[in-house]
């Protein structure tokens, strides 16, 4: 008898998982505007096969911005771009821990040179040759926050959004060594001579400026982000339609069949009950025939 190998229900689940992941991968490597068909197609593919988890996980998964869709495309193609936000990440959180101000810039310099090279490396494989400023700003703020957080990290390739990164997360008091230093600095510096009211104004009048050009860029960056997400939320609501009109074209194609099989079956009725017709007045003629035998006898 030849050997054959049984798959526990736990070896099975395993595999599918693995294919649900292998599934995850090649929709959010496909560009946004496919997104949606992808999805709806790999679903489908799930269900049909029977892993019901898969399909579940991957109806659920969002359309990525176009920022997120950048980020995702460098982690799909460098394989080294997790490690590397990683282990810095670890070698931030090191020096934080033993207070190594030299360190804390040091590292800090370097996370400034590795996010722009990354960004500039994620918008030429994504063919971007000139991202808008909220774009950019989106990308570079998705990268240094996957330094600062593992999850982001772990989550590179598959991000549906950009992250926001809000200082060094765990490295709390990394500020607070800058702040010092400068100030250090500050009072070494000799007092510089006071500047003319005039000259002080127009710097004012700058400073006021520029501020307004930065909440400028900021509510655009707000409306672009609003956008994506109705973007998002449409796509969403594009896919329930699209898999609602699959389900329908599947029934409509179950009720013709169904309508075949009525229409046969109604005529092999009717052929069944004239056959049973025509044996009744067979019998009918051949009793007639014997009775009448039965007489001339």
């Amino acid at each position: 008898m030849p050997h054959v190998t049984l798959c526990s229900p736990s070896d099975v689940m395993a595999h599918h998982g693995v294919m649900a992941d292998d599934e995850l991968d090649e929709l959010y490597a496909v560009r946004p505007e496919q997104f949606t068909a992808v999805r709806t197609k790999l679903a489908a593919a799930a269900k049909k096969r029977g892993d019901a988890s898969a399909a579940k996980r991957i109806s659920a998964a969002r359309k990525p911005t176009t920022a997120a869709w950048v980020v995702n495309q460098l982690a799909h193609t460098n394989e080294d771009v997790k490690q590397s936000l990683t282990d810095l990440g670890e070698r931030l959180r090191a020096a934080h821990s033993a207070m190594e101000g030299n360190a804390i810039r040091q590292l800090s310099s370097e996370q400034r040179a590795l996010v722009d090279e990354l960004a500039r490396a994620a918008f030429e494989g994504a063919d971007l040759t000139n991202p808008t400023a909220s774009l950019r700003e989106d990308v570079t703020g998705t990268l240094q926050a996957a330094v600062a957080d593992p999850d982001v990290a772990a989550r590179l390739g598959r991000l549906s959004k950009a992250e926001q990164w809000s200082g060094f997360g765990d490295f709390g008091d990394t500020t607070a060594v800058f702040t010092a230093a400068r100030g250090a600095k500050s009072k070494a510096e000799p007092k510089q001579t006071r500047e003319k009211p005039a000259r002080d104004e127009r710097r004012r009048e700058v400073r006021e400026s520029a501020r307004e050009v930065e909440e400028a860029k900021a509510a655009l960056a707000a409306a672009e982000r609003a956008k994506d997400d109705a973007d998002n939320e449409l796509s969403e609501r594009q896919s329930d339609l699209a898999v609602a009109r699959l389900r329908v074209d599947e029934m409509r194609q179950r009720l013709k069949e169904s309508e075949r099989n009525l229409s046969t079956a109604d005529k092999a009725y009717d052929k069944a009950k004239q056959a049973s017709r025509d044996a009744g007045e067979t019998v009918k003629k051949a009793r007639a025939q014997l009775k009448q035998s039965k007489r001339s006898g």
